[in-house]
């Protein structure tokens, strides 16, 4: 089992195929697996390196808070130990604070990211306005699949059971108040952030409705906002070819408008 040693702990990762960077960060709910459906697409011309964050999968922990500061230099500690200079970032909801955190961070070291369902932890007033009174359910698949897909596909529901079973037991409240934290990140932050940007969001999610992904999205400097019909908290799970050929379009397009991206590693 590969693990790289950074900041006190043993973070498990796993790297397929070659070619620029893409690193997938997931959420609360998963771990490296989540993202099943995601490195078969893009491992013929992408490195795909996936990982769990400290505390969750097969990563250790430490007696140090989790959260967007750990997992920011986490991210830093295995990017440097895989020998990657710049990536791309695509995250999906508690991933976001790991790439939104670390884009805002080392801008330098990313190509382009990407915030599935997710705000990344943004704590501008605009954002917690919108936030302000969404209540999703507590717990429970409803949390973060669509009714319909759980309906249809009761096997793929099953399956993310599955893997979020293979984390260890952590306390339901630890990560979600931060998505609410207004010192997150501000508009003054994002003002000048040049790193391309593109933002999916489930018509459907509970979590992050689109108008709070859209508030986001507004003060992100020429982001790119989709809103994915039939898809809820995981448009990743639940609308895999939608999400990756939207993935794949930002892909090329941030390649062909920077050439030296495509040889990045």
């Amino acid at each position: 089992m590969p693990k790289a040693p950074v900041n006190g702990i043993e973070l498990y990762y796993e790297s397929h195929g070659e070619g620029p960077a893409i690193v997938f960060a997931h959420g609360r709910g998963g771990n490296h697996m989540s993202w099943w459906q995601q490195v078969p697409a893009f491992r013929e011309e992408y490195r795909c390196i996936t990982f769990d964050h400290r505390g969750w999968g097969a990563s250790s922990d430490s007696a140090n808070p989790r959260g967007r500061s750990a997992f920011v230099e986490d991210l830093g500690g295995l990017l440097d130990h895989l020998g990657v200079d710049r990536t791309f970032l695509v995250a999906q909801s508690m991933g976001g604070l790991t790439c939104l955190g670390f884009a805002l961070a080392h801008p330098e070291r990313v190509m382009g990211l990407v915030l599935g369902d997710t705000t990344g932890g943004v704590g501008d007033p605009a954002v917690m306005e919108a936030i302000r009174d969404v209540n999703p359910p507590a717990g429970g698949l409803g949390r973060t699949l669509s009714a319909g897909f759980i309906d249809q596909h009761p096997d793929m529901a099953f399956l993310y059971q599955q893997i979020e079973g293979l984390n260890p037991e952590l306390p339901v409240n630890e990560i979600s108040p931060a998505f609410r934290d207004p010192s997150g990140p501000q508009a003054a932050d994002l003002a000048g952030f040049k790193v391309p940007t593109l933002l999916i969001v489930g018509e459907e999610d509970l979590i992050f409705p689109p108008k709070v992904i859209r508030a986001t999205h507004e003060l992100i400097p020429g982001s790119r906002l989709e809103v994915v019909p039939g898809a809820a908290h995981s448009t990743h799970l639940e609308k895999p070819q939608v999400f990756n050929r939207l993935i794949n379009e930002f892909f090329v397009q941030v390649n062909a408008a920077s050439p030296a991206a495509a040889t990045a590693d």
